[in-house]
C-alpha cells in the first residue's frame, strides 16, 4: 500500500509517448497528411501540437494554413485512419510500460488510460497490450470540450474511476498534459520523451513544475513511491 501521506488511491497513464513509442508515428503521418496541403510541417512544429486531440491540430494548422478542398475534420478522419493503419503492424511499447502498469496495480491502485487519442486507437492498443482487463477505465479527450492542457479528460478519468482527483496520479510525457493533470488537483509524474520535448521555456517549465521527473518508466519500482512521497511532503504547490 501507499504511505499515509501520498494517499493515493489511482494511477492515470497517457497513452501516447508514455505508453507507447508511436509520437514518430503521428509525426509522419501528420508530415505526410498536412504536406500533401501544403502546409510544411517540421518536426519542430509537430512538437507545438503535442498532446492535443487530432480535431484541436488540424484546427491549428487550418487557421494558418488555410489548404483548399478537405475541412480540418476531414483531413483529422484521415490522420485516424492512417493512424490505426500503422499501430496494427508498428506498435511498439516504452520500455517499462507494462511494468509500470503491473506495479500499480500490484499496490491495489485503480488503473485507467487517459489520452488525446481517439477511442478506437486507445481500446486497440490496450488490447495488444494485452492488459485490457487491468484498466477500468479508458477516456479520450475527445470525448471533452476541450483537450489537454484543459483538465476535463483527467476530471472525467477520475469521476468514473470514482476516485477524487487528488487521490491520482498521473503519468504523462507531454508538456500540455503536465499542465492538464496538475490543473486537475492530481499527482504528476513526468515522463519526458527526451530531449527534444524541451523545445522552449514554458515546455521546460511543465516539466520542472511535475511532481517527480523520471527517465523512463523502468524507474517505477519500490524506491520510486519513497521518491514521490519524499517530494510530496516538500513541495510547495503554486496558487493557481
Amino acid at each position: 500500500m501507499t504511505g499515509p501521506d501520498l494517499l493515493i488511491e489511482a494511477a492515470v497513464f497517457d497513452m501516447d509517448g508514455l505508453l507507447i513509442d508511436s509520437e514518430p508515428m503521428w509525426r509522419q503521418v501528420e508530415m505526410d497528411i498536412f504536406g500533401r496541403l501544403g502546409v510544411p510541417l517540421t518536426t519542430e512544429m509537430c512538437l507545438e501540437t503535442r498532446g492535443m486531440v487530432v480535431d484541436q491540430v488540424t484546427a491549428h494548422w487550418y487557421g494558418l494554413y488555410r489548404w483548399e478542398g478537405p475541412t480540418p475534420d476531414d483531413v483529422a478522419a484521415q490522420i485516424i485512419e492512417a493512424m490505426a493503419s500503422l499501430l496494427v503492424t508498428r506498435l511498439v511499447l516504452k520500455p517499462g510500460a507494462v511494468e509500470a502498469v503491473a506495479a500499480c496495480r500490484d499496490r491495489g491502485l485503480a488503473l485507467a488510460v487517459a489520452s488525446s487519442s481517439p477511442r478506437r486507437l486507445i481500446e486497440s492498443v490496450v488490447e495488444a497490450m494485452a492488459l485490457g482487463p487491468w484498466f477500468s477505465v479508458l477516456h479520450s479527450a475527445q470525448e471533452e470540450g476541450a483537450g489537454k492542457p484543459d483538465p476535463a479528460v483527467f476530471l472525467t478519468t477520475a469521476w468514473l474511476l470514482g476516485v477524487d482527483p487528488a487521490r491520482c496520479v498521473v503519468f504523462e510525457d507531454s508538456p500540455a498534459g503536465v499542465e492538464a493533470a496538475h490543473r486537475a488537483g492530481m499527482v504528476c509524474v513526468a515522463v519526458p520523451e527526451g530531449p527534444e520535448t524541451l523545445i522552449d521555456d514554458s515546455a521546460a517549465a511543465a516539466f520542472v513544475s511535475a511532481d517527480l521527473v523520471i527517465g523512463s518508466l523502468l524507474e517505477v519500482d519500490e524506491d520510486f513511491w519513497s521518491r514521490l512521497e519524499k517530494r510530496r511532503r516538500g513541495a510547495v504547490r503554486p496558487v493557481r
